[in-house]
């Protein structure tokens, strides 16, 4: 029987190099690697992107409603509808707590009851990041505190919708952004909604 589990493993480095970094969390670099062995063979290039990892929350109103954003995002050149998440942006930082922080910072809101979904690489063919998935409930208003908003998140929509509609539109391919895909089908699979 094939064991189901990923693991940690780590082939040779024999070569690294910064392509991009600056102040910000993410940073990009090419390592040359070679396959672990008696013979590691002719080294190979890999770019990744290194990252902190993320927290997305699927916020679940009384109503079964779910507290959606609707936000340009440049790399894709597409609005898309997405769950309120943001980058865990100190190294060691709970993912809970960048999941708290952020409903309260982009949507205004506090839940008093919160699950963990899931985690998922969201790309480990050239990325590092983790992204943390959560089902927030019982949910009052909070305001954004001291949170200004800058350039995209200036001009993003708030709003809620039927958690049964948002399936819908997931199943259709009418809403294609991961972390809403992941977290409803989680949410629908795990009975939660």
């Amino acid at each position: 029987m094939v064991e189901l589990s990923d693991s940690s493993e780590s082939w040779p480095v024999v070569g690294s190099v910064d392509l991009h970094r600056d102040h910000w969390v993410m940073a990009l670099r090419g390592d040359s690697i070679t396959m672990p062995g008696e013979e590691p063979g002719e080294p190979f290039r890999r770019l990744c992107l290194e990252h902190p990892g993320a927290a997305v929350v699927l916020a679940l109103d009384e109503h079964d409603r779910v507290v959606c954003l609707r936000q340009y995002r440049h790399p894709v050149q597409r609005r898309l509808v997405q769950l309120p998440a943001g980058l865990v942006d100190q190294q060691g930082e709970d993912p809970l707590e960048v999941a708290r922080r952020e409903l309260a910072e982009e949507v205004g809101l506090s839940a008093g009851e919160w699950t963990h979904l899931c985690s998922t690489y969201s790309s480990p063919g050239i990325s590092s990041e983790l992204v943390h998935l959560y089902l927030a409930r019982d949910l009052s208003d909070v305001g954004r505190g001291d949170f200004e908003v800058h350039h995209e998140e200036a001009d993003m929509e708030v709003f809620r919708v039927p958690f049964a509609d948002l399936l819908e539109a997931v199943l259709s391919g009418a809403v294609q952004e991961a972390g809403v895909m992941i977290a409803v089908l989680t949410t629908r699979a795990r009975g939660l909604a």
